[in-house]
């Protein structure tokens, strides 16, 4: 028995030692690409805002919770280090995964397909998975989560209690990376509820046994909430609470509001909602005729699709917070249980639902094909660099040229939507907003900008071309240079 449990043990190192090398191979070229996510120019600019002084969100400003700018803070914003500890993430998210699959699928073929298929999808282009995005940070700790919430079934109180609260906490950190990280939370804590709530559907709402499961829940809900109330306390003696609750909370209601807007405002979210609680009811009334895992699994499919389809936008990284529970799904339909079909229909109406509303990295093939031609030298630098965006080698002239003709401590301005010219010339916007369409997109864009202008005069002001028309004043700058359309004003001395 000893034998078989080591070769047992050693097959499933084996499996994890080659699938992590694959995963690793599959994002070992998203160490090398250039600067040129636009997303990731904003989070690189915060990063720079930060290390120099900025208090986020009242001096440097974008709408996310703080661990990710703090990540990128740490890393200097450099690109290589934080793809590197995306990988690093990713690595440590397989080897939870994996071990998450075996606790709940309790089969061995079903939890390799299951991992398989999530460092494939993981590790692709096809879903921004090369991208230093937050959801490629707070998976790690979503799966975490989950582990350890299936762990505590089954324990003594204390241990369980203890378990609990490491699982919440370890949610909030996901949570601070992003708010919709508070769906993977949502769904643990109703599997919770679900699996030790003995009694009737009519009996749910009675002030007894909601006191009991109150009771049981309140380590995971207490883990969750200390992190984040740290937080609130350090924003709010810090002097940016107000920057802080309006950049992370109250800004995304609107930004929810945009995509959702169905009837009325909000209606399209509505009615995602009341499917979500009519998915839920019935899981619970049929609880007691499924195992643990299945409810664990169904439960987290449904709040994962419903995160990913929260704010009704397309981008594409929104599919990662769903990779998790599909592949728990998949292994369930390779089980071919007595819900074979259910499984199956589950799966294929997630897929239609994400297919429908997001778009993919249609150049994922190609993606490998620029990578190896740059590595082998057919290709040169600036041909590389136009694969991932035509403006990126125009960001990287522009660059060059600030470099060489500004000094350490000038300033630059950049009326675009590329903030990682920032990164590429260590340089700061005048105030708050590191990109054209939230200057123009926030009330307060235009005269917290105007008056960084004003205040710190930057030396250079970088004209973008497709931007809208340039809102503030050039009577003190003249035109230096034309860079592929991209106009410098240099100020007069």
């Amino acid at each position: 028995m000893k034998l078989l449990e080591k070769l047992e043990k050693s097959r499933s190192f084996w499996f994890l030692l080659i699938i992590s090398l694959f995963f690793f191979f599959l994002r070992f070229p998203s160490l090398f690409e250039p600067y040129w996510y636009g997303d990731e120019g904003i989070y690189q600019t915060l990063g720079l805002g930060i290390d120099n002084g900025r208090l986020l969100y009242r001096d440097i400003f974008d709408n996310k919770p703080p661990f990710l700018y703090v990540l990128y803070a740490f890393f200097s914003s450099d690109q290589f280090l934080l793809r590197l500890a995306s990988l690093i993430f990713g690595v440590f998210s397989l080897t939870l995964f994996f071990k998450l699959c075996k606790k709940i699928l309790e089969n061995e073929k079903a939890s390799y397909l299951a991992t398989f298929f999530f460092a494939l999808f993981f590790g692709l282009p096809l879903i921004e998975g090369n991208i230093a995005n937050a959801e490629n940070f707070m998976l790690l700790f979503n799966i975490a989560g989950g582990f350890l919430i299936i762990k505590s079934l089954g324990l003594s109180v204390n241990k369980k209690y203890a378990v609990l609260f490491c699982a919440g906490f370890i949610l909030s950190i996901s949570f601070l990376f992003k708010i919709v990280g508070l769906f993977d939370f949502a769904a643990f804590l109703v599997f919770l509820f679900f699996v030790n709530f003995t009694n009737n559907f009519k009996d749910i709402l009675k002030p007894k046994n909601l006191a009991i499961e109150l009771k049981n829940l309140f380590p995971y809900i207490l883990g969750f909430i200390i992190p984040v109330a740290l937080v609130f306390v350090y924003f709010l003696t810090s002097g940016g609470y107000e920057y802080f609750i309006k950049a992370t909370f109250a800004n995304n209601i609107g930004y929810v509001g945009y995509g959702n807007k169905f009837i009325i405002p909000q209606g399209l979210l509505i009615l995602k909602l009341g499917v979500l609680i009519l998915s839920l009811t019935f899981i619970f009334l049929k609880r007691k005729v499924l195992d643990n895992g299945s409810i664990f699994i169904y439960l987290w499919v449904l709040f994962s699709l419903f995160n990913a389809l929260f704010s009704q936008r397309p981008y594409t990284h929104y599919v990662l917070v769903a990779i998790p529970s599909l592949c728990l799904l998949l292994g369930l339909v390779f089980l071919k249980n007595k819900r074979f079909i259910f499984n199956l229909s589950l799966l294929f109406v997630a897929i239609v639902l994400l297919y429908l509303n997001f778009g993919f990295y249609i150049k994922t093939i190609f993606y490998y094909q620029n990578f190896i031609s740059f590595m082998v030298g057919q290709k040169t630098a600036q041909q590389y660099q136009r694969f991932f965006d035509g403006n990126t080698p125009n960001d990287y002239e522009l660059a060059s040229y600030i470099n060489r003709v500004a000094d350490k401590n000038d300033n630059i301005f950049i009326w675009g939507n590329n903030a990682q010219v920032y990164k590429l010339t260590d340089k700061l916007p005048p105030g708050r907003y590191t990109v054209a369409y939230h200057i123009t997109g926030y009330q307060d864009g235009i005269p917290n900008t105007k008056e960084g202008l004003e205040k710190n005069k930057p030396k250079f002001i970088i004209i973008m071309e497709n931007v809208s028309t340039f809102p503030f004043s050039l009577s003190e700058y003249t035109q230096k240079m034309n860079i592929n359309g991209t106009n410098i004003y240099e100020k007069i001395l």
